[in-house]
């Protein structure tokens, strides 16, 4: 995982675009994968950059192998 970091029980990364139409389509996409997947983001969009927090909110709010799935389907989309 290129981007995301293990950080506070969660896995974290943010996405620089060259502006704010790319970084929508990206999180057009993320939106896209994580319905598939059932397992939703925590996330914030200013202009061209995308922050992405992943936790399982069902395990405490801890990390899991469907956030670290989650994550390299995320990674996929770049």
């Amino acid at each position: 995982m290129q981007h995301f970091k293990a950080q506070d029980n969660s896995l974290v990364a943010t996405f620089t675009f060259k502006d704010f139409s790319e970084a929508w389509a990206f999180m057009s996409r993320v939106a896209l994968l994580a319905e598939q997947q059932n397992h939703h983001p925590n996330w914030s969009n200013v202009y061209n950059a995308v922050e992405i927090k992943l936790t399982t909110h069902d395990a405490g709010n801890t990390v899991t192998e469907k956030d670290y799935r989650l994550a390299e389907g995320i990674e996929g989309l770049i």
